[in-house]
């Protein structure tokens, strides 16, 4: 019965019909990449990027490195602002005590002794980043640089506002160029000379008349 069933089928039916293959549609040409001149010019811009970024943090960090300088060196001044001005007083007092006692001639030895102190307490003043600077007679008066203590009264005037004599040098502090103390002088102060009163000249005319004789 299974033969006779096949029999009965359709020869169309029965031969599979052969279906072409589905059409392939061609896959799009991937776009072209970049040229050399685009990526070395990629390549350019990247580098000057990296430069710059690189740039800007090395500003940032000596910017970060001198505010940790100022702060540092505020902090070294206000610790060392009380020392200093104690070792300026010593120093001004040895000197002038080595003045005196050279000045008296008692003991040269000792006041020796005194100016190699104020030596050494000098240098203990440049070690903590001050110098001294004095001046010499005749100088004009720096307002910036020196202190009057006292004037001097001078009948020339071409020395007038120059220095008569030092009284104490002063500090300037190396790094920053400011004055730390200034120096202290006396100072020459014109003044000019008092007018002389001389008799005027007489005229014979005024002089008075002899007193005649008198008449009997």
């Amino acid at each position: 019965m299974a033969a006779d069933e096949l029999d009965e089928l359709d020869p169309v039916e029965a031969e599979a019909p052969h279906e072409p293959p589905p059409e392939v549609e061609p896959e799009p040409d991937a776009a072209p990449g970049p040229g050399p001149d685009e990526r070395l010019a990629a390549i350019e811009a990247a580098v000057a990027e990296f430069n710059r970024r690189s740039a800007h943090r090395e500003s940032v960090i000596d910017r970060l490195h001198e505010e940790n300088q100022r702060l540092r060196d505020g902090v070294q001044r206000a610790i060392l602002e009380p020392v200093v001005a104690d070792l300026l007083r010593l120093y001004d007092s040895l000197l002038r005590e080595a003045a005196r006692l050279a000045a008296e001639e008692t003991d040269p030895a000792q006041s020796r002794l005194l100016a190699s102190f104020a030596d050494d307490t000098l240098l203990t003043l440049e070690r903590c980043g001050l110098d001294e600077f004095t001046a010499l007679p005749g100088e004009p008066f720096d307002a910036g640089r020196h202190a009057v203590t006292s004037v001097v009264p001078v009948d020339d005037e071409a020395l007038d506002n120059t220095v008569a004599e030092v009284i104490a040098t002063g500090f300037v502090e190396r790094e920053t160029g400011r004055v730390r103390r200034p120096l202290r002088a006396h100072f020459h102060r014109y003044q000019p000379p008092a007018p002389t009163n001389t008799p005027a000249d007489s005229d014979p005319d005024d002089e008075p008349a002899e007193p005649s004789a008198p008449i009997d």
